[in-house]
């Protein structure tokens, strides 16, 4: 194996690597500088505690001592896995070969290999001297995937609840600052490129070395896995993906998130729509152009294909195909949301936004109703679909009584991301940050008691933005127009705790435009005009809905409680809240109920639970502010052919010349 530098999560890995059985190098580390990062969703945590001098001291954080003896361990026989066909394994073919690796029957591990079901000798050249008879473990069952993962993978454990408990190395999050697009002539004049947006270029020649460098690190393991999956419940716009992996918790992560097709559609599967490579645990080449890491992430729209390198967190797989379907769905007239969406028994649907830590997985996830997604849905002429086959939900501070649909899909063929559990008994410690803030599980949507299957519904009655105000300033419900819903949706607003500075703590603004930068393809004034034209020909009515803090900022206020947020939710899920009589709040001109049943009115309008008016006047104004200082990125962008559409837009957002 090459020398390779490797920067990953604020660690530095220098080689030369020594390969342990999982493929996993121990490598020693050193401190860098971290790198700001994107606060979508599944965000790059902070980095890892203490100094790590190798991987032994990452897999010792998961698990707590334990007073009572450790359980022996007893060898597992070996599986016998099912092989893919030939045509499968031409995926894994470089540019420089016809073909791929030789699909060959019985687990390399066995020692004994069968005669070869189907054999066609690849051509080697001078880049494949090194090259193995790769073995193709080919869409495995979770049982399968656990044994693959527990023989191979260091820090694969399965907890008290039949969970698999995993690490996904140095990166807990994903790498935003290192995912490149290909410009090329297909796609470069629909994407949104330049200042602020998320896309940055790359030429297809880098991508190619990049390709090359990946497809021969997974050619040279002794196997891999490769899932054929779905994307999108709607089935006159599924999409066909393939992913390639070293790791059988990739493969178990994508058999979770992806849609599992039936023996019968694996037969007819065919070409894939897209493929993704996932050589994480290889570094790309840091001199190469336009890399600024070891760790790269890389679309290719016109070669339909992703690369990934430098990087083990599964996220990057789910996420990367989701900036696929931004790319795609548009372009059929489907608008494709970053949302949570459940629908009601009389058959009215609700779609959730809101960034990590605003309670939209919480909120989409009621027991009352059935669950369609709770992530990537589209929104198209028949009605709304889910894009993924299962959930992939914050574990952090779970607890059975607060998300008990939550707490009880995590069993047997749930993925557990750097969850921390107690040695002897195997239970996990949800709220042990011990490795990262970003635990997570991943597991088919079919554990969720009360999912709608299929994953389709009819067009959606409301649409719900959260924000997790810390300013405490912004109502806890308020109506929205047409205008003020594509403001909003754009802002894509919540606020972070800052922290301790010299001992004083405050919030921090957060934008990210609908409510999912990092995932966009387009500029997000086209997701933010096709939302509005859906809304107002399928009659939804827009919610702006508070979760953050109320009384004061954050350190001075109490955060909402959840269970006057459902409440809220109830009453725009039974219509109640249409009725209602509204005010208008000065600067934001939100529409604010003046009853909302079981909900105290007082904590409908925040100023009146705040001890110091004159303070929450000069932070709603400071809250304004940098709402507009943010959509200043946007506000010269022409939406369609209607050049009044953006002036509508900006007149919806707050107006600091009112007087309070």
């Amino acid at each position: 194996m090459a020398s390779n530098g490797i920067a990953n999560g604020g660690f530095a890995f220098s080689t030369p690597a020594v390969l342990v059985p999982n493929g996993l190098s121990k490598i020693k580390t050193k401190k860098t500088v971290s790198r700001e990062v994107c606060k979508d969703g599944d965000t790059a945590a902070a980095p890892l505690k203490g100094v790590l001098q190798n991987v032994d001291d990452l897999h010792a954080l998961q698990k707590k001592k334990a007073s009572a003896p450790s359980t022996p361990k007893s060898p597992m026989n070996p599986s016998t896995p099912r092989n893919m066909t030939p045509r499968a394994a031409a995926s894994l073919a470089s540019l420089t070969r016809e073909i791929g690796p030789q699909v060959i029957k019985g687990d390399p591990a066995a020692g004994k290999r069968s005669p070869p079901r189907s054999v066609v000798a690849p051509r080697l050249h001078m880049t494949d001297s090194a090259l193995k008879f790769t073995h193709i473990l080919y869409n495995l069952s979770p049982a399968e995937l656990y044994e693959q993962a527990i023989k191979s993978e260091k820090g694969s454990y399965i907890t008290s609840m039949g969970a698999l408990a995993t690490l996904s190395g140095a990166k807990t999050g994903r790498s935003p600052n290192d995912k490149r697009v290909v410009k090329e002539e297909t796609s470069k004049d629909d994407l949104w490129w330049g200042k602020n947006s998320p896309n940055i270029e790359m030429d297809e020649k880098t991508f190619l070395v990049n390709r090359e460098r990946a497809v021969d690190y997974l050619n040279s393991l002794e196997k891999v896995f490769v899932n054929d999956q779905f994307l999108n419940w709607d089935p006159e716009n599924r999409i066909k993906v393939r992913i390639i992996s070293a790791r059988a918790y990739h493969s178990l992560f994508m058999h979770n998130m992806c849609i599992r097709p039936t023996p019968e559609e694996l037969e007819d599967f065919g070409t894939p729509d897209f493929t993704i490579y996932n050589a994480g645990q290889f570094p790309c080449n840091r001199y190469t152009h336009y890399m600024t890491s070891s760790t790269s992430i890389d679309l290719n729209l016109k070669r339909k294909e992703m690369v990934i390198l430098g990087t083990q967190y599964a996220g990057e797989m789910k996420k990367g195909l989701f900036s696929v379907m931004h790319y795609l769905m548009p372009k059929r007239g489907i608008l494709s949301l970053h949302s949570g969406c459940n629908m009601g028994k009389a058959g009215d649907v609700a779609l959730f936004f809101g960034l990590s830590g605003t309670g939209k997985t919480t909120l989409s996830t009621d027991e009352n109703r059935y669950l369609i997604g709770d992530d990537e849905h589209c929104w198209s002429e028949t009605g709304v679909s889910n894009i993924e086959g299962g959930c992939y939900a914050k574990c952090i501070d779970l607890s059975r009584d607060k998300e008990p649909e939550i707490w009880n899909a995590i069993k047997f063929g749930t993925v557990l991301e750097n969850v921390v559990f107690e040695e002897h008994s195997r239970e996990v410690d949800y709220a042990d940050k011990s490795v990262t803030e970003n635990t997570r599980a991943a597991y088919p949507i079919q554990f969720i008691p009360n999912v709608k299957l299929p994953c389709v519904g009819p067009h959606p009655k409301n649409v719900i933005l959260l924000a997790c105000d810390a300013f405490g300033v912004l109502p806890p419900v308020s109506k929205l127009s047409l205008a003020q819903t594509m403001y909003h949706f754009i802002s894509g607003y919540t606020a972070l705790v800052a922290g301790t500075v010299d001992g004083v703590k405050e919030p921090t603004a957060t934008f990210s435009a609908c409510f999912g930068a990092a995932f966009i393809m387009l500029h997000p004034s086209k997701y933010a005009a096709m939302l509005a034209d859906k809304m107002k020909r399928h009659g939804a009515t827009a919610w702006l809905v508070n979760t953050g803090w109320s009384g004061g900022s954050y350190g001075v206020g109490k955060r909402m409680k959840l269970e006057y947020t459902r409440r809220i939710i109830d009453a725009i899920h039974d219509g109640s809240l249409l009725e209602a009589e509204y005010e208008l709040t000065p600067i934001f001109n939100l529409a604010v109920p003046t009853k909302v049943k079981s909900v105290p009115t007082e904590v409908l309008h925040p100023e009146n639970l705040w001890a110091n008016k004159n303070l929450y006047n000069e932070t709603l104004k400071k809250l304004a502010g940098l709402f507009q200082k943010n959509f200043k990125l946007y506000a010269d962008y022409t939406v369609g052919n209607d050049l009044k559409l953006m002036e509508e837009i900006l007149a919806a957002g707050p107006q600091l010349t009112q007087d309070i």
